[in-house]
């Protein structure tokens, strides 16, 4: 997540129009909301499981950590320089605190200029972070953004993009800009230029993207693939395009063998991209950025199609926990995926069932999870470690 950081997107009675609309659930719901400070008692559930689960398991525990200050999904969680992470809005709500690896705590830091939902977070070279768009406590998308400074612990407003945007993506460019893509049915794509706190238009995206990915390439591309729009509706979209920044155009690359949307794709340490879940199966595929091409790799042991966490861990495999299926249902397991078979192991179960959590690799190769929701939809506040 990516993100989602990514996803933000909770699925209970609205589940049939939320798949029709071809879009997450709007904010709108009230931003007070039940704050657990332990994980639910109810265990994981065991939806679709595929071949992989006879593969040895991996090794890797869960274990409890501190719970935030509040209830939250769709909020963000942003690794700093010092080492502390910044959990940010969620929930229609404009809080925001610091999780400290070093004593395990979560504390309050100032507030966001606006409540935030399903907004994007970008860790700027001087250190401050890019926060912009999402839905606001009402359920409608945000044009604005401001910046977090960690030395002082607060939130000021910057410039405002050129149209509102949620569902899109941020990403740190080599020379310090920001590309902002897609989002709120629209192609549009633009830069922020952090000298000069302002936004900037560049070229658009080859189609209307939602709920798309975008990675940063080890040649200095950017990877944007799948999505959803208006024609493909919850089914997702195949195909993928690659931004130059040098010239700033975007240009088709190969399509996906499987359509997909809300899905995470992280870069692999031999500069491969991993796109998992986001779709109506368990299959992972991979893109090779010399060939401009994607290829099948293993299928995931559960069929995770939103609201899962992805993290690259240290030694190159990536982790992949919780999420839900289109039908409702979420569960608490995980899964490791080796890249040099190809295969997706058993890494056991988190402490409680969540989806739409973030997750953040720390300094010393642990995995911190927090917030997202339960198997009710209800925001949760508690957090965990995962150790590999």
């Amino acid at each position: 997540m990516g993100r989602r950081s990514a996803g933000s997107r909770v699925l209970s009675s609205l589940a049939i129009a939320i798949l029709l609309a071809g879009c997450a659930p709007s904010a709108s719901a009230s931003p007070t909301l039940p704050m657990p400070t332990q994980p639910p008692s109810f265990g994981a559930t065991s939806p679709m499981q595929s071949s992989s689960s006879a593969l040895k398991p991996a090794s890797g525990t869960f274990s409890s950590t501190d719970a935030m200050t509040k209830a939250r999904m769709g909020h963000t969680a942003t690794l700093l320089p010092d080492g502390r992470v910044l959990i940010a809005g969620g929930s229609g709500d404009a809080s925001a605190e610091l999780y400290d690896p070093k004593t395990g705590r979560f504390t309050a830091t100032g507030s966001m200029t606006a409540a935030r939902y399903r907004h994007t977070a970008t860790l700027l070279p001087d250190g401050h972070v890019l926060i912009g768009g999402g839905h606001d406590s009402n359920g409608l998308p945000l044009a604005s953004a401001e910046l977090y400074d960690p030395k002082s612990g607060t939130f000021s407003a910057t410039g405002s993009m050129s149209t509102a945007r949620d569902g899109d993506t941020a990403t740190l460019l080599s020379d310090g800009q920001v590309l902002i893509a897609g989002g709120s049915g629209d192609a549009s794509a633009e830069l922020y230029d952090p000298k000069s706190g302002t936004f900037g238009a560049t070229g658009s995206m080859t189609t209307v993207r939602s709920g798309h990915t975008a990675t940063l390439l080890s040649n200095g591309r950017f990877l944007i693939a799948g999505g959803s729009n208006r024609s493909s509706g919850s089914l997702g979209l195949h195909s993928a395009e690659l931004y130059d920044p040098g010239t700033r155009t975007f240009s088709p690359t190969g399509s996906m063998a499987e359509a997909r949307a809300n899905a995470s794709a992280t870069l692999l340490s031999d500069g491969r991209v991993l796109l998992a879940g986001g779709c109506f199966c368990g299959l992972a595929e991979l893109y090779d950025p010399t060939s401009g091409a994607f290829s099948a790799t293993g299928s995931l042991i559960v069929d995770r199609q939103e609201g899962y966490i992805a993290a690259l861990l240290p030694d190159g495999r990536v982790l992949i926990a919780g999420g839900y299926l289109y039908a409702g249902e979420s569960f608490a397991s995980s899964e490791v995926y080796e890249p040099k078979t190809g295969t997706f192991m058993d890494a056991g179960s988190m402490t409680g069932v969540r989806a739409d959590a973030t997750a953040t690799l720390l300094p010393d190769g642990r995995v911190l999870i927090a917030g997202g929701a339960d198997s009710n939809g209800l925001a949760l506040a508690w957090a965990e470690l995962y150790t590999p």
